[in-house]
């Protein structure tokens, strides 16, 4: 019988084995239950949970997906699944069979959350831990189906993008004439698009000012008090970017300020409330709106797509894992580019019969000829005046249609 009585204590424990992955034997012995049918209950569960039966509980088949995704998952997102699952969504199902539960639990569930009056952004945050949670039972542990895909959703999420024009950050940053290390830091953090988290964790190495190119291989993080350097967010955030000469020239003047700084030393070795303070006092100054640190980075994506660049670059920059993201996140500030794109199919249009006319009478020696490398600029329909004659070199290469497709 692998339930015993610890007479010392007046409590009842478990004693069991069972294989691990590997078909090795093992024991485990499990301590504290104050009823003999506690102690069974938490035996049978264990033995189930060991042999991926879908007749687990709830928190046995959650406990084993944290482990799972702690492999997976930087340290602060699983913190941030704990903390949901074990507020709002364990209390509701931890003693129940996965296989028990059923749409109208989940339905039941939802109400409840619904009820409590938290925000539509929380409420589909909850959805989709719980909805992930039972599509991994249904991947691995052979659940027959996900209750949640009947039951339907709760919640909505709510991509609200705040971010500074072109104009605004310059005013910004003219605030902050008399703080150079909160203008070198807001200059690389707008021209960069870089996430917090990496620029906090910037070393002198990751910064090459003969390419001005800048590496992105980890991020600061904060975790239970400490500061801990993890890798970035996604794989495709680990990348190499390209910044301006003038910022990295900026970097480079603060950089040679910096006393005694070594490779492996921070080189922004400050606090998110520093820069939150800063922008701050340079938003009273200058006027603008104060917005979250985050929206600097949507702050370049809006400045890059006004630059006419293609999103997939743009995606690239920012590090996203796929471009459907990029188009999803700032898809509202693309409808504005949808005449531009017209203007400039039109005005190609009339360029090309301009073209095709003069082709016509090119038995007739010019008298003038261009000379060669210059192409017409396309301008916009507002603009009456004829076409103008541009050098390729003054081409900018994010104008319209974008030839690194």
């Amino acid at each position: 019988m692998p339930v015993y009585k610890d007479e010392e204590r007046g409590t009842w424990y478990v004693r069991c084995y069972y294989e691990d992955f590997t078909g090795k034997k093992k024991q485990i012995k499990k301590r504290g239950f104050k009823l003999h049918r506690e102690a069974k209950e938490w035996e049978a569960d264990f033995l189930r949970k060991q042999k991926g039966s879908t007749d687990m509980t709830f928190r046995s088949m959650y406990e084993i997906y944290i482990e799972d995704m702690g492999h997976r998952c930087r340290q602060s997102t699983i913190d941030g699944k704990k903390h949901v699952f074990e507020k709002l969504i364990l209390p509701y199902f931890e003693n129940k069979p996965i296989n028990k539960i059923t749409p109208k639990d989940i339905r039941a569930w939802q109400n409840e959350m619904i009820a409590k009056e938290y925000s539509n952004p929380y409420l589909d945050r909850m959805q989709n831990m719980i909805t992930a949670l039972f599509n991994y039972a249904v991947d691995y542990f052979n659940l027959a189906e996900n209750p949640c895909h009947k039951a339907g959703r709760m919640g909505k999420r709510e991509v609200v993008v705040n971010f500074w024009t072109k104009e605004e950050f310059d005013r910004i940053l003219a605030a902050m004439e008399n703080d150079p290390t909160a203008h070198v830091s807001f200059s690389l953090l707008y021209y960069s698009g870089i996430r917090f988290g990496e620029f906090l964790a910037l070393t002198p190495k990751d910064f090459d000012f003969e390419k001005n190119t800048l590496d992105i291989t980890k991020s600061l993080q904060r975790i239970k008090k400490q500061d801990v350097v993890t890798p970035p967010k996604t794989l495709k955030s680990i990348r190499n970017i390209i910044i301006p000469d003038f910022v990295m020239n900026e970097v480079k003047d603060y950089m040679s300020k910096l006393y005694d700084l070594k490779d492996t030393d921070r080189v922004f070795p400050f606090t998110k409330s520093y820069i939150n303070n800063a922008m701050k006092r340079a938003s009273m100054k200058s006027g603008v709106k104060k917005i979250r640190i985050h929206d600097i980075r949507h702050s370049h994506a809006s400045y890059l797509i006004n630059l006419g660049c293609a999103p997939l670059l743009i995606s690239e920059r920012l590090g996203h894992e796929k471009v459907q993201t990029t188009l999803s996140t700032y898809s509202h500030l693309y409808p504005n580019k949808h005449q531009e794109m017209v203007d400039m199919m039109q005005n190609q249009h009339k360029l090309e019969t301009v073209a095709a006319g003069a082709s016509e009478t090119s038995d007739k020696p010019e008298k003038d000829p261009q000379p060669q490398g210059t192409r017409f600029k396309v301008v916009s329909p507002k603009d009456k005046t004829s076409p103008q004659q541009v050098h390729e070199d003054d081409l900018s290469p994010c104008v319209g249609f974008n030839r690194r497709t």
